[in-house]
């Protein structure tokens, strides 16, 4: 199998093809699915001597995690540390908020520790606000993240023209803790760096079936049989059939990213001079962050209709052309999609279908730092904690009623959203 045209495909260092699992094979712990989340399992458990096997259906970072726009951000998409621990309660919702909060700390650190060249910048996060609304809850969210100790702050409208180079927000906050890097790029590096730890690592490896057997679980893939302890399914929003009830416990949501050619340099010293990554407070949310040779990145999701792969790109780039007013926008060099896992709580879960069997959910948009940090949690598991022990919120599968339905609701609503974006916004931002 190729690798997805996208553009971090194109510019990651080359990485070695790994040959499918053959033959018998045994291990303390089988990690299923080659993203971040399985990549991170494997390394923190490898790194405590357990023998650990990852089976990748296609190649390393095919799925999500090279199909992102390589965002590091270290804080939930839609809830903050209050609404978490109202949900969780005191003591389990302070474990999860911690846990996302320090998951930029812990990308960065494997970064540096491992040498991973990924063109990975500590630059910050932006959240511009597009509405008074809007405004207010990200004073909010300053003085809640703040008392978590993270390096936040409130930004003017000033503030956030002069950082982004664009103009119209009513201001917004920044975690100074976020950044971006190349996701194709950080993944190979985990995967190398899981490797010498010891990791066996398998590509082209699809487990078609699991049984639960005395010693603990049994996989067969076409060209082979894996006997482990315990077993990690962290497929994420690729999930099959293989765990019943664990596609159906998530909404998949389609997003398109984009990239331009390289713009001018007089025009990359305007927009973003700092080198941070954006994401407004809209429903359709705006997003742009530039690669390490001055391309512009953005993305979007997509109404419901036939022809999406051909006509979202573009409405993506005239979009970006209006948002930050540049008529002569660069075109088009690459264009590509990917599957994000949404939960109906959005925030992380972990599935717990049988004894030494579990599986981790945790995108909700923020799938690098969330899904690396979860990675380490799951490591523990492998290690003996218990799952309730863990800072992720644990439950059997839970599907959603109606699933076949409601998996198309965010794509079915969204010209909603942005008539309710567009009447909130000030007349200057763009639409």
């Amino acid at each position: 199998m190729q690798d997805p045209a996208t553009l971090w495909h194109a510019t990651a260092a080359p990485a070695p093809r790994r040959p499918p699992a053959q033959g018998e094979i045994t291990a303390d712990l089988l990690v299923i699915g080659g993203g971040f989340a399985g990549l991170s399992t494997a390394l923190h458990a490898a790194e405590a001597d357990l023998k650990v096997v990852l089976l990748e259906a296609n190649q390393i970072a095919s799925g999500a995690t090279g199909r992102n726009a390589g965002f590091v951000v270290p804080n939930f998409a839609k809830v903050d540390p209050e609404a978490v621990r109202a949900a969780l309660g005191e003591a389990k919702g302070s474990q999860l908020v911690q846990m996302a909060a320090t998951s930029a700390d812990l990308v960065f650190d494997l970064i540096q520790r491992h040498a991973i060249a990924c063109d990975a910048q500590r630059s910050g996060w932006i959240q511009p606000s597009h509405s008074a609304t809007a405004l207010a809850r990200a004073k909010d969210r300053v003085r809640q993240w703040s008392a978590e100790g993270r390096p936040v702050e409130f930004l003017t409208a000033a503030a956030v023209q002069s950082l982004t180079g664009a103009q119209g927000w009513l201001g917004g906050w920044i975690d100074h803790s976020g950044g971006v890097l190349n996701p194709v790029a950080y993944a190979r590096g985990l995967a190398r760096a899981a490797e010498k730890a010891g990791v066996q690592l398998h590509e082209n490896s699809r487990v078609t079936t699991l049984t639960s057997t005395p010693e603990g679980w049994q996989a067969r893939t076409e060209t082979a049989t894996i006997q482990a302890a315990r077993v990690v399914n962290v497929t994420n929003a690729y999930a099959d059939n293989l765990i019943p009830g664990l596609a159906q416990s998530f909404f998949p949501l389609k997003v398109f990213q984009i990239s331009t050619e390289p713009l001018p340099q007089s025009l990359r010293e305007r927009l973003l001079p700092g080198g941070q990554c954006v994401s407004d407070s809209r429903r359709n949310l705006f997003t742009f962050r530039f690669d390490a040779a001055n391309r512009l990145i953005t993305g979007g999701m997509h109404i419901l209709g036939i022809g999406a792969d051909a006509r979202v790109p573009k409405t993506i780039h005239r979009r970006l052309a209006q948002m930050l007013d540049l008529p002569d926008l660069p075109s088009l060099a690459y264009q590509w999609s990917g599957i994000a896992a949404v939960m109906p709580s959005f925030l992380p879960r972990l599935i717990t279908p049988a004894q030494g069997l579990i599986a981790g959910i945790a995108c909700n948009g923020r799938g690098i730092a969330m899904t690396t940090a979860m990675g380490r949690e799951l490591a523990l598991w492998a290690l003996g904690t218990p799952p309730e022990a863990l800072a992720i919120p644990v439950s059997p599968p839970a599907p959603i009623p109606l699933h076949a339905l409601m998996r198309h609701a965010p794509n079915a609503l969204l010209p909603i959203s942005q008539l309710r974006d567009r009447i909130e916004s000030p007349a200057g931002l763009g639409r």
